[in-house]
């Protein structure tokens, strides 16, 4: 497939057009230089033809940051097939765009030189004067009023292969343990006596009476695409400054993401592919979070962009800075991954400067933090230096395979007999509490129905010791079990 890279200067509008090609307000846009910093790469159709589109930061100097932004999108430009340098219909054409537009002719790619807000007929005149950059492939268009795009869509067009005309896909048809010590019950109940929290276990109103069939059914499940379960899609979290984007470099094994010590570098979420032992795994590299007093201007659009990645991934990678005190700040951006229930991997980062000799008690200072995450492994790693960064991708195979698995009603309900055996069930205001039986129906993440008489009844210890007895009899290691305590319907 083609790429075509859309460069120029801060503020000529860039995004806007990326967001008008690909049909869908993707890009973050704003009034403020440098709102765009990484390259976001999607997929748009030109008429009927497929190409990669690259939006590109915009070529200026200074900082640190805009020096790393300027290298990325050169970077861009020598990897693509067409060039559209946009520069301000607004002003005079300038010196350091000439010089610009001229290092990219040089490299011998097909380029256009696109003059944006040209708003109206009258400012058509204008256009004049940027003919002095020396090319016929000159448009001059309005993004903002989608106004003389036409030409511009049809240019590209005849600079892309027949190949990679839209093919119509052809309709496929898819062809779908060890007895314990006894204890007594006081030793028992101590365990699991913590205050009440949310274990995973959700409720029917018990006056509720339904059909319960779709449970009653042995081994049914909620069917989806297969190829979901081959497609990962992976959030990196965290805090500003904890190494995020240095992560999805190291794990791509490329500069793909922008890396300076400004806090608050990556604004607009930024999502990669690769191909790993036959799966898909998308990393997208999501806004550092700062506390709510402190996030201002376009990032609260990033922070809204995050929240909407979260909701469409199946895992999140929870990245911590190891070489610095953890905050309560950490603690809420988790527990955005047990808000959305995904499957989650705690990544401790800055591994190779953090003090070795606690390195127990800052294993330990992260479960008793996130006790919530108490199904996640942890990971000590840099980035950086690309210390244990390997082990990442299997250990991401190895939980999806966790998060998509599916349990049979016979197994499920094998565990919680031996449970009941093991612990019966306390009795509520004199009334017995029966559990009838278990079954899984739905994946990723498991989802568990337990049938029974009083589902109110369940006592919030025996949740609990009902989980972990599911988790020693199956391996849900990086993923959370949710419940659904269900009352028997009635036929």
């Amino acid at each position: 497939m083609k790429k075509i890279a859309i460069i120029g200067r801060p503020n000529v509008g860039k995004s806007s057009l990326f967001n008008r090609l690909i049909k869908n307000r993707d890009a973050i846009t704003s009034d403020l230089a440098g709102t765009t910093r990484d390259v976001k790469r999607k997929t748009a159709v030109i008429i009927d033809k497929e190409a990669q589109l690259l939006d590109t930061g915009g070529l200026d100097k200074g900082c640190e940051l805009f020096d790393k932004i300027k290298e990325m999108s050169l970077k861009a430009a020598y990897k693509a097939d067409i060039i559209l340098y946009m520069v301000d219909g607004k002003g005079l054409p300038e010196d350091e765009d000439k010089k610009l537009f001229y290092e990219l002719q040089a490299m011998g790619k097909d380029i256009a030189l696109v003059v944006n807000k040209i708003d109206n007929d009258k400012m058509k005149e204008k256009l004049w004067e940027f003919y002095e950059f020396g090319t016929d492939a000159i448009f001059g268009i309005s993004v903002s009023h989608n106004r003389n795009t036409v030409e511009l869509l049809e240019w590209i067009y005849d600079k892309l292969p027949e190949s990679d005309k839209i093919k119509e896909e052809e309709e496929a048809i898819a062809v779908e343990v060890v007895e314990e010590e006894s204890i007594d019950d006081a030793t028992f109940f101590s365990q699991y006596s913590e205050d009440e929290e949310d274990d995973g276990f959700i409720y029917w109103d018990e006056d509720e009476v339904e059909d319960d069939s779709i449970f009653a059914q042995n081994d049914r499940i909620k069917e989806f695409d297969e190829n979901d379960i081959n497609h990962i899609k992976i959030a990196i979290i965290g805090r500003t400054n904890v190494g995020k984007s240095s992560l999805l470099n190291a794990l791509l094994g490329e500069e793909r993401s922008v890396v300076s010590s400004v806090a608050g570098t990556t604004i607009d979420p930024i999502d990669e592919t690769i191909n790993y032992k036959d799966k898909q795994l998308t990393f997208v590299d999501t806004a550092g979070l700062r506390r709510r007093g402190k996030i201002v201007g376009i990032e609260k659009f990033a922070l809204m962009r995050t929240k909407e990645m979260l909701e469409n991934a199946n895992m999140a990678l929870v990245v911590l800075d190891a070489s610095e005190p953890f905050l309560d700040l950490d603690e809420k951006i988790a527990g955005l991954v047990d808000q959305n229930r995904l499957a989650c991997i705690i990544v401790l980062n800055k591994w190779d400067i953090a003090k070795r000799e606690e390195h127990d008690k800052i294993i330990q200072e992260v479960r008793d933090r996130f006790k919530f995450l108490a199904y996640a492994p942890i990971l000590t790693l840099s980035a950086k230096s690309h210390q244990r960064v390997d082990k990442l991708h299997d250990m991401i195979l190895q939980i999806n395979e966790n998060y998509s698995q599916r349990i049979t009603t016979s197994r499920l309900n094998e565990v919680i007999e031996r449970a009941l055996r093991r612990h019966t069930l306390p009795s509520m205001h004199g009334q017995v509490i029966r559990i009838y039986y278990a079954t899984q129906y739905e994946t990723r993440p498991p989802k568990i129905a337990i049938v029974m008489n009083k589902p109110k009844g369940l006592h919030f210890t025996y949740r609990r010791y009902l989980t972990n007895k599911m988790r020693e009899a199956f391996d849900f290691t990086g993923t959370p079990l949710l419940f659904k305590a269900k009352k028997r319907g009635e036929k």
